[in-house]
């Protein structure tokens, strides 16, 4: 038996925010009570107490969008040094994306991502599997061998499919299965060399820029499609106004669309990018702060559903070159609750308890899994933060093999004290006095 007292219960699932105790037996939730109703039983000294004084208990936040390099990338990250940086996150759940080497295309990989999440995962991993045979665009993956296996998701990401048509006709085996597809929205006939957001910026320092209307193209065209083959979309990385604008309307329209965003599109614009730093370098790229402003609004109004990190790790050595040369992406796992609550709910954009909604509530919704709430008798993965814990971000103490973060030495608000997944603590941060 573990309870988790003293804590501020946030549980979009019950519309619960309040003081409660948890009481976890068996790997699910067994009770929650008062303080004054914990006072009045006995407490078995078999009992681990976990004191949550001052702190959010949370269902275990879940990650739709995580790159885990494993297999044919193990010199970036592994399965085992990713699902451990995640935990540390507060991550509980997350979905890996397909492009690794090989492609998890195919009942091969599944099978591969699924022993190596037994046997060195503290986490639960959900593969998603490619929409086309090693993500070539020419003939579509083995989707309904995967969908038998239990893969959730589809996606192309780090690129899209631009035959339309082969595009089209996996959605339509994704509705068939009730998988989400995924969509990484990128025009690739519009990208031209592009490494950060057109504007000043990419003037100031010599370097092609991209686009809104690459992204915006390919997103307006998924709507379409999946308004057309009737599959659940979900929009990966979301960056420009305009695409909250889509999603809004799509949502009107009562189509099956939802989105995320990542905390560094809602926290950061291409403004801030240095010179010769290609930790900067991610896509889709850093935007101009009128995009930053829709996105947080989109994610306070409910536009916008998911909050996912998109976490890339590279090595030193990749980064370390110039940005038209660098590899896209940075890690995120360990920064989100802290750029979320610093950026987010601090400034009073989200409450605490859509911080929640929108960092496990809604992903477990969009993934269809039995996560993402606190109820009796559900799973009792768990997440604790502390709100208050201020600290300066230091890439030195990542549990991912991947240092590559723009964050380093930024002050920020929120650490995550415990994760537990199916009621067993996997990580703990020591309060070193």
């Amino acid at each position: 038996m573990i309870l988790i007292r003293n804590g501020r219960l946030l549980d979009p699932a019950t519309d619960t925010d309040g003081q409660l105790d948890l009481w976890i037996e068996d790997g699910v939730v067994a009770k929650r009570t008062t303080p004054e109703e914990t006072a009045a039983l006995d407490i078995s000294p078999d009992t681990q107490v976990i004191d949550a004084a001052g702190c959010y208990v949370c269902p275990g936040l879940i990650d739709l969008h995580v790159h885990l390099r494993d297999p044919g990338f193990t010199h970036k990250e592994t399965i085992e040094t990713g699902s451990r940086a995640m935990a540390k996150g507060g991550f509980t759940s997350v979905c890996c994306m397909p492009n690794t080497k090989p492609v998890t295309d195919c009942p091969q990989v599944v099978q591969y991502i699924y022993d190596e999440t037994k046997r060195v995962s503290p986490i639960n991993i959900f593969p998603v599997g490619a929409v086309t045979m090693g993500q070539k665009g020419e003939t579509l993956a083995q989707i309904e061998s995967m969908a038998d296996m239990g893969v959730k998701a589809i996606s192309e990401d780090g690129k899209s499919v631009m035959n339309a048509a082969l595009y089209a006709e996996g959605m339509k085996l994704a509705a068939k299965h009730d998988m989400v597809v995924m969509a990484h929205c990128e025009d690739q006939n519009l990208v031209r060399g592009g490494c950060i957001n057109q504007g000043e910026k990419s003037k100031e320092l010599g370097v092609r820029g991209i686009t809104n209307a690459v992204e915006d193209v390919i997103v307006a065209r998924d709507i379409l499609l999946a308004k057309e083959t009737g599959a659940r979309l979900h929009l990966c990385h979301c960056s420009t106004k305009d695409s909250v604008k889509m999603v809004a309307q799509a949502k009107r329209e009562g189509l099956p669309v939802t989105a995320e965003v990542c905390p560094h599109h809602f926290c950061m614009t291409d403004e801030e990018i240095q010179e010769g730093d290609s930790n900067y370098k991610m896509n889709p790229p850093l935007r101009s702060q009128e995009d930053v402003d829709a996105l947080i609004q989109g994610l306070k109004d409910g536009t916008m559903d998911c909050i996912s990190t998109d976490h890339a790790p590279h090595t030193a050595e990749e980064k370390s070159q110039p940005l038209d040369k660098a590899p896209f992406g940075i890690v995120g796992s360990e920064t989100a609750v802290a750029l979320t609550m610093t950026y987010l709910v601090k400034p009073g954009h989200l409450t605490p308890l859509q911080m929640v909604e929108r960092m496990s509530y809604n992903p477990a919704k969009v993934l269809k899994i039995d996560r993402g709430s606190l109820a009796v008798g559900k799973p009792a993965d768990v997440t604790v933060i502390d709100p208050e814990d201020t600290y300066i971000i230091d890439p030195g103490t990542f549990v991912s093999k991947g240092k590559n973060t723009p964050f380093g030495g930024r002050r920020v608000y929120g650490r995550v004290r415990y994760t537990l997944v199916n009621g067993q603590v996997i990580y703990e941060y020591i309060i070193r006095r």
